[in-house]
């Protein structure tokens, strides 16, 4: 499943920085880019977006009231995360009340863009594969997966860097992976790796499993 993104940003060359940041993710595509809310609003006529990168600061009309306009139904429904160098209390808790996913404030670095947008593609992949009713738990994960912060939960003697790299590796590799796996393609010892990889187990960011075969199982990781 590969989603369409719509960036809109006032100033150009923020707009390419963003649009090329999601060209390196895995599962998304830049379906358009706009420099004003009126131009937001004709691209999500015509392109249909899954996912709007929103800034708030536009030369016509907010970001907030543009995504008012969108939640009140002027044009198709789309996805909304907030990338702004806003960040008074006002603004932030208008953006949640309209209904953003997440809230990016500049500057950040790739790494958080990153986990931003998989666990957004995670969260679309686990609803479209629900059948029928969702448990509360799985909602409460829904939501903390796309608006958790996880550089902020990393252990004293980790960098966003190097979780990143791995968080890239396991994205690339389309099945689950053992620790040395991990450590070999992503240039690291395999001590590193499995100190990243125990965190993002147990904040529940990667799926864990055993394989079992002579002598003690093998854990693996899969992203999810």
């Amino acid at each position: 499943m590969t989603l369409g993104v719509l960036v809109v940003d006032d100033d150009f060359r923020v707009a390419s920085l963003h649009r090329a940041y999601v060209e390196r993710v895995e599962g998304f595509r830049v379906v358009g880019e706009a420099h004003s809310g009126s131009e937001a609003l004709d691209e999500v006529a015509a392109r249909r977006p899954d996912l709007m990168l929103l800034d708030i600061y536009l030369p016509d009309i907010s970001g907030l009231e543009l995504l008012r306009r969108l939640r009140r139904g002027d044009g198709p429904s789309t996805d909304v995360v907030v990338i702004t160098a806003a960040r008074d209390s006002a603004t932030v808790r208008e953006s949640l009340q309209g209904g953003t996913l997440s809230y990016l404030v500049k500057p950040f670095s790739f790494a958080r863009f990153s986990e931003v947008l998989t666990a957004y593609r995670a969260m679309r992949h686990k609803l479209s594969a629900q059948q029928g009713e969702v448990s509360q738990r799985e909602i409460d994960e829904l939501y903390a997966a796309v608006r958790s912060e996880p550089q902020r939960e990393l252990p004293k003697g980790h960098s966003p860097q190097t979780l990143g790299l791995i968080v890239e590796t396991l994205r690339g590799a389309g099945d689950a992976l053992s620790c040395e796996e991990v450590a070999r393609r992503s240039g690291i010892s395999r001590a590193t790796a499995q100190r990243y990889l125990s965190h993002l187990a147990r904040i529940g960011r990667v799926e864990l499993s055993l394989r079992y075969g002579s002598g003690r199982p093998e854990h693996r990781y899969r992203w999810p």
